[in-house]
């Protein structure tokens, strides 16, 4: 089996040369969507590092099996890819059927909801993905235990926190 660093490395080689839509390093972004999830379990933090290879890179899951990656690692990563023919909303509903798979879309949420990496995007490209991602939110959050939610949050996207904590009540409002 993998290690951890063994599986980084996998992730970093995968998608080296790949930049996100800021122009930073791609596996800056694994590796973020792994850090809120390796409290959660070593298996949880490999598949935040390999949730995109299969979609984004020229890994199979067959080459990752092959490689010694866990089996419950890359059925996560199968299941956070997206399939011909479902629309994204569709992929988020699919996800909730698994707890695990839910919480490595969770950090993945968050990561990509960040707002110092959405700065650099034009508005309108900013707002699309805002509102996108607060729709995934609504459908992936009830399906998972707020407290995990929390532990990826503080380290992912602390600014969500106050998302999932809801609205803060109104001052003025009898309690």
């Amino acid at each position: 089996m993998k290690t951890l660093a063994e599986v980084d490395a996998l992730a970093d080689r995968a998608h080296a040369g790949q930049v996100d839509k800021t122009g930073v390093p791609y596996v800056e972004h694994v590796r973020a969507v792994a850090a809120g999830l390796e409290p959660l379990g070593t298996h949880l933090a490999m598949a935040g590092l390999l949730h995109d290879v299969v979609e984004d890179t020229d890994w199979t899951a067959e080459r990752l099996r092959a490689a010694g990656v866990p089996d419950r690692v890359v059925a996560l990563v199968e299941a956070v890819t997206n399939r011909a023919g479902l629309t994204y909303e569709e992929k988020i509903r699919r996800i909730t059927a698994d707890p695990d798979a839910t919480l490595v879309k969770i950090a993945d949420n968050a990561h990509n909801s960040r707002t110092d990496r959405s700065a650099a995007l034009p508005p309108d490209q900013r707002e699309r993905l805002a509102a996108k991602y607060r729709a995934a939110r609504a459908v992936l959050w009830p399906a998972a235990d707020p407290g995990r939610i929390a532990v990826i949050l503080r380290t992912v996207n602390p600014d969500l926190l106050t998302e999932l904590d809801g609205p803060a009540p109104d001052a003025g409002a009898p309690s």
